[in-house]
């Protein structure tokens, strides 16, 4: 196993420590949302409480798969295990997609036959606070996986934050009935809630679908690639099947690099990790495999995948 890989899994294994917050969190929340919609008996509040159970199920999964991608490879899996972040990610979407399902339906319910709220205050402030604890843990979870670039953490943050994006619409929702006595805005604005949850499940599962099928890296990191590329070019290599990927947390680069004839194996060899640390150096934590040929060896330029 390459010194970067152990890097990689020792760092997804530190990961695991912020889906317990994701976990913890969710058990928070489900308990106060579930005394705010017992004292209100708000349809909003209680679809509210149904999210906090998903984002439960949803972060025991997280931690699941970021378990498993934390593995070392294997004879079988040579490459890791960080696909795993990928079914994490998928399930949040399918969960966060399920209770939309839920909290619309439960909304119809309630729109067809509107009832009155109770204790709309203490329902309030105990909504609230549940609010603020997935907010602190939903920030904290998005910018630890946009800086470690894990999906599976970015995903979570993003499946609480639409948790905090409901529950401001539904306090504001109660608010209004509260002074209105307008019953009938708390399962509209359930569903209307609903619907933003869906969207934000929808480019969930896009995303993830786009890991599954070995997207490039972004255009900006390719070219971060290229830049090492060009600069290499002025020293008489030249370069084909450049190729990157994306796996959840790792990074992976491939090129077959084009010397001299004339060089010895030991210098192009010297040559090749040079030009693999200075783009791991531009990617940090990339896996970069090259494939040493003779410059002046037409069938040097033949490959399958160029075609």
């Amino acid at each position: 196993m390459s010194a970067t890989q152990t890097q990689n899994d020792n760092k997804t294994v530190a990961l695991t420590r912020y889906a317990w917050l994701s976990i913890s969190a969710a058990l928070i929340t489900i308990v106060l949302k579930t005394i705010a919609y017992l004292l209100t008996g708000s349809v909003g509040l209680l679809s509210d409480a149904m999210e906090a159970t998903v984002n439960l199920v949803g972060a025991v999964i997280a931690l699941s798969m970021l378990i498993i991608a934390a593995l070392p490879p294997d004879k079988n899996h040579m490459y890791g295990h960080s696909k795993a972040e990928y079914f994490a990610s998928s399930a949040e979407g399918v969960l966060i997609l399920f209770a939309a399902g839920g909290i619309i339906w439960t909304a119809v319910e309630r729109l067809i036959s509107p009832q009155p709220l109770e204790k709309l205050g203490m329902g309030l402030v105990v909504s609230t606070l549940a609010a603020l604890v997935n907010l602190f843990a939903a920030r904290i979870l998005i910018s630890t996986g946009k800086k470690r670039n894990s999906i599976t953490l970015e995903a979570d943050g993003h499946h609480l934050m639409t948790d905090v994006w409901t529950s401001v619409g539904v306090i504001g929702g109660i608010a209004i009935v509260a002074v209105t006595d307008w019953y009938i805005l708390d399962p509209i604005l359930a569903i209307l809630v609903a619907l933003n949850i869906i969207w934000t499940g929808i480019k969930l599962l896009k995303r993830s679908v786009a890991g599954f099928m070995d997207e490039a890296l972004p255009i900006a990191e390719q070219q971060l690639v290229e830049k090492v590329v060009a600069s290499y070019k002025e020293r008489g290599v030249q370069f084909h099947a450049l190729r990157t990927r994306q796996s959840a947390a790792r990074r992976f680069v491939s090129v077959h690099m084009l010397v001299p004839g004339d060089w010895t194996v030991h210098d192009a060899h010297h040559v090749a990790e040079d030009f693999e640390g200075d783009v791991r150096r531009q990617l940090k934590d990339a896996i970069v495999h090259t494939h040493l040929e003779p410059l002046d060896d037409e069938i040097s330029l033949n490959d399958i995948h160029d075609k």
